[in-house]
């Protein structure tokens, strides 16, 4: 992905709760994936073919379609979201009246109206990536840690960019997020915190309390920036600095401190779920009993089978990282193994994202 040329953060005025959502321009810019992958789907994979020769369920396609679990679970919803596949009570998969449009038993199928564009360069890219779960190359492609590729947040000029990148919507979220996390005048971690905005904002509302932000060295250097210009925002932003501890590190490696509330912002959605897993459990583990992890993302209805700007979402993720959306019940199954208890808190903020919390039972060391 080409990072715009940023040189430094841009002073904003004080951010106050947005009253236009401006959801549909990322729903509009992440169109293009969804509009790949369905031509993937259907000159490519032929998805629809395979479900109208035999009797599948959603994992026995993924074996006919030679698929591992990840692009599966991007595909499918996607797919089901857009109105093509559905799902019965038995688990049996089938195509919808729209669906059936897309099968050569249809007169007036759209086949090869489809199939015009099975030679562009993004869908014979996205059909590579469906079939060996991610790309070709992993150099410089996604935006996270790992032991098989350099990652692009590792080196300063892109990790200064893409931060930079992110600013505008933290600095929209962050209020909403920090209004709905728990007030407390403890340690709060943000790991991955990127800009920072989230934790700058929650310790202005939460004037007793300390925390740590974790990220990149990289990515640090930049929230220094950020949280500079955050200061000069009023009385309550002046005390944040001297509340700030910037921690370097890798989050799935390194000893995470001891926090009475941690946030994960965007993060899980970065990796697969074997991964996914282990950060739960981390983060249990970092936290005492009764404290919270508050998790800012976008999810997946629980069937799996949409929201479509969700989906759409899922699939730029795919795209870019090694991760994609879950669903909440991914979540509170994670939770429950991590000897966490999800709690009735779902709070919508802004752009599709939603905070949900969960507290470490007294079961857990």
């Amino acid at each position: 992905m080409r990072l715009p040329q940023s040189q430094g953060p841009r002073t904003k005025s004080p951010v106050t709760p947005a009253s236009v959502d401006p959801a549909p321009i990322v729903h509009h810019l992440r169109g293009v994936f969804a509009s790949r992958l369905l031509v993937a789907a259907v000159a490519h994979l032929r998805v629809f073919e395979h479900v109208a020769a035999e009797r599948h369920t959603l994992e026995s396609l993924r074996h006919a379609l030679q698929l591992a679990e990840r692009p599966a679970c991007v595909l499918f919803p996607s797919l089901r979201a857009m109105g093509l596949l559905t799902v019965d009570a038995t688990g049996a998969v089938s195509l919808t009246p729209t669906g059936k449009f897309l099968t050569h038993t249809e007169p007036c199928h759209l086949i090869d109206y489809v199939g015009l564009e099975a030679g562009d360069s993004g869908v014979l890219e996205m059909v590579a990536r469906l079939r060996h779960d991610g790309p070709l190359s992993n150099d410089g492609v996604a935006f996270v840690k790992d032991d098989a590729a350099l990652s692009p947040m590792d080196v300063p000029h892109t990790a200064r960019a893409f931060t930079l990148a992110l600013a505008g919507r933290a600095r929209l979220l962050a209020p909403l997020a920090a209004r709905a996390m728990p007030a407390s005048a403890g340690h709060l971690l943000d790991v991955a915190s990127g800009t920072g905005f989230f934790t700058y904002e929650w310790l202005r509302a939460n004037p007793q309390a300390r925390a740590t932000v974790l990220d990149r060295p990289a990515v640090l250097e930049v929230a220094r920036e950020l949280l500079r210009e955050f200061a000069t925002r009023d009385a309550a932003a002046a005390t944040v600095p001297r509340r700030v501890d910037f921690l370097p590190g890798d989050m799935l490696q390194d000893a995470l401190p001891r926090a009475d509330v941690i946030l994960a912002a965007s993060v899980f959605h970065d990796w697969p779920e074997a991964v996914c897993r282990h950060l739960m459990q981390r983060f249990a583990d970092a936290l005492p009993t009764g404290g919270t992890l508050c998790i800012h993302d976008s999810f997946l209805n629980d069937a799996m089978d949409g929201p479509l700007a969700m989906t759409d979402y899922s699939t730029q993720l795919f795209w870019h990282t090694k991760g994609r959306l879950y669903s909440r019940a991914e979540f509170r199954a994670w939770m429950t193994c991590a000897g966490l208890l999800s709690t009735s808190s779902d709070t919508p903020t802004l752009m599709d994202y939603a905070l949900i919390t969960a507290t470490k039972s007294a079961a857990q060391p």
